[in-house]
């Protein structure tokens, strides 16, 4: 049988215009209305890609009622766009992703799921037992899957210590350009290098810059990147996508938010 791209990975793996921002949603720390309320702020400041999931504490529940409430918001201001002869309604194409911690943690009206091996685990339920769970639902729901290896970087956080990860330290190109090389082999079309949540220092370029060298995968790096300039030396190392989540909920209101992914997406731009 052969198989071919779907919109929302053909969506991801368009970067003819740069590096991407895309916004990341843990439904166990924020009710739907924040998490809708915030993906809006964070559409309007130029952010193309919203993520949903993360965490242990995340549930069929929590994930579908937070993707229900940000689809229904960004529908409603793709809808008032329409009306507004001086709006673009494709600046609101922004796909739901699901980017999720286990097979308990889905929904069927997200756009796509990041169908993901933790490569550097040394669990069998990151590398296969958590997708064999969750595949059953995930065709009969029709969400399109999206074929990504996922590495857990130093320092790793929570991530890498409930994955079970064998970090890729700093300075440890050879090992990242293996494992990039691995995933291109396998067929996925992704490629996520994960610092881990809120961690203290995102991915080191170094890592990113073999990853890149090493694969023609689109590139995502995520975990520790606080700040434009950060984003920056990601983007600059050869990241497709930048994914912040941790800075995202330090804000309740969506104006400030929305100015200050403005300034950050234009700063890993510049």
């Amino acid at each position: 049988m052969t198989s071919t791209a779907g919109p929302t990975l053909r969506y991801v793996q368009n970067t003819s215009d740069g590096t991407r921002h895309a916004i990341l949603i843990d439904p166990a720390d924020q009710t739907p209305e924040m998490a809708a309320k915030r993906c809006v702020a964070a559409v309007s400041a130029g952010s193309k890609m919203v993520l949903v999931g993360g965490s242990t504490g995340t549930d069929m529940k929590n994930v579908h009622n937070t993707v229900v409430a940000i689809r229904e918001a960004l529908e409603l201001v793709r809808w008032a766009s329409t009306q507004d002869s001086g709006s673009y309604e494709d600046s609101w194409t922004a796909p739901i992703v699901l980017f999720p911690a286990g097979a308990a943690a889905l929904s069927s009206a997200a756009d796509g799921i990041t169908f993901m091996m933790l490569m550097n685990s040394t669990s069998t339920r990151f590398l296969i037992d958590e997708q064999f769970e969750g595949a059953p639902f995930i065709r009969q729901a029709g969400v399109e899957t999206l074929p990504m290896g996922y590495i857990v970087c130093a320092p790793g956080g929570r991530v890498g210590k409930v994955g079970e990860a064998t970090l890729i330290e700093k300075g440890d190109e050879d090992r990242v350009s293996a494992y990039a090389m691995t995933a291109q082999a396998y067929g996925f079309q992704l490629l996520y290098l994960e610092a881990g949540s809120g961690a203290a220092t995102p991915v080191d370029a170094g890592l990113i810059a073999a990853a890149r060298e090493a694969c023609n995968l689109t590139l995502i790096v995520g975990g520790g990147i606080r700040d434009g300039a950060a984003a920056k030396r990601a983007a600059a190392a050869g990241a497709d996508w930048v994914i912040t989540g941790n800075l995202t909920e330090s804000f309740d209101d969506a104006d400030e938010l929305q100015e200050v992914l403005k300034d950050f997406i234009g700063e890993m731009n510049s």
